[in-house]
């Protein structure tokens, strides 16, 4: 697949760890067109191991999210294979933290597009934990978030979850030093395995949606030819490196907040509305009310949907596009 879109480089970035990445190239992806007024920006990052295409299932022209009337841009994940990655950068790939990818996607939107105000940042998953660090980083330059199915840092629990998944990755016996030399067949279809009891949820399995909302004629086929097949081709030193950044997502984990996690959330002032799904199994909706008691102007909608984290992912179910759609509407048109 010809996968279309643009890339900024740039000389020197000075990253969180204390290394620097040179010649860091930033790959994006626009939608429509910038306005004479420069007012119509949504920012839309992408999330774990995907990349802008799979962005577009919220994208369009009977979308709240209309090309004709805003000027969408999707940055992609560093490590994502896209962006600056192990997979396209010499030597060993440094730790990137969601606040390192945020800093650079503002230098793309003020520094290249000529972006000083967003009307929405919105994301899923690994998106809206970016979408949580725009809020709070640049209170000043966004006027609504939506993160959907996602979480302002990585909780405990999500932790375990990713421990496991990087275990049966590094398992393999290509793995030697931090890094692999050689593509993990074995250890990519392991992973996968893991991946698979977490994405959808007990009730999606229970009322046997794997089958007859997407096709599988059994429970195997539906682990190999939707998980296995989504991880197989994957670089497993990007995917580790994307595994690092979200297990180590804090809003207050920079020289901002010091630390301080409510104060990070206090500070996001723009409208926002929190989207969890109602049985995603890492971002439960638990966390994100916790979350929006702590911000100034933020309503919880819980996705009503047995989908689990795939309620906010790739549009696979219509009834879930539809809500969220419905909930980006209205805060769009919020003044």
């Amino acid at each position: 697949m010809t996968i279309d879109y643009d890339v900024q480089v740039f000389p020197r970035v000075s990253l969180q760890c204390g290394r620097e990445l040179h010649d860091c190239t930033l790959a994006f992806k626009t939608y429509g067109e910038l306005n004479a007024r420069r007012d119509n920006a949504i920012l839309f990052p992408t999330w774990f191991a995907g990349n802008h295409t799979h962005n577009e299932w919220l994208i369009g022209p009977d979308k709240a999210l209309n090309p004709s009337r805003y000027f969408i841009v999707c940055p992609n994940l560093l490590g994502n294979g896209l962006s600056a990655s192990p997979s396209n950068t010499t030597g060993r790939f440094p730790p990137v933290t969601i606040c390192d990818n945020v800093r650079l996607q503002h230098q793309l939107l003020t520094q290249r597009l000529g972006i000083e105000r967003l009307q929405l940042a919105v994301g899923t998953s690994m998106g809206a934990i970016q979408t949580f660090h725009w809020g709070a980083l640049y209170p000043e330059m966004v006027a609504r978030i939506a993160p959907i199915c996602g979480a302002a840092r990585c909780a405990r629990h999500t932790s375990v979850f990713i421990e496991g998944v990087r275990a049966a990755l590094t398992a393999d016996a290509g793995f030697e030093d931090g890094w692999f030399h050689a593509h993990p067949e074995r250890g990519l279809r392991a992973m996968a395995r893991v991946y698979a009891g977490w994405g959808f949820s007990q009730a999606f399995f229970r009322a046997e949606l794997d089958r007859t909302a997407l096709g599988f004629s059994s429970l195997e086929e539906h682990i190999v030819r939707f998980w296995e097949e989504a991880f197989r081709s994957q670089d497993a030193n990007n995917l580790l490196t994307m595994l690092w950044t979200w297990q180590n997502a804090d809003i207050s984990a920079n020289d901002v907040f010091n630390g301080d996690y409510a104060a990070a959330l206090a500070t996001i002032s723009a409208k926002a509305v929190v989207m969890p799904s109602q049985t995603d199994l890492y971002f439960p909706p638990e966390d994100s009310a916790l979350e929006v008691q702590h911000m100034p102007n933020a309503t919880l909608q819980v996705i009503p949907s047995v989908w689990g984290h795939f309620a906010g992912g790739l549009g696979v179910n219509p009834a879930d596009v539809t809500f969220i759609d419905a909930r980006l509407r209205e805060l769009l048109s919020l003044d």
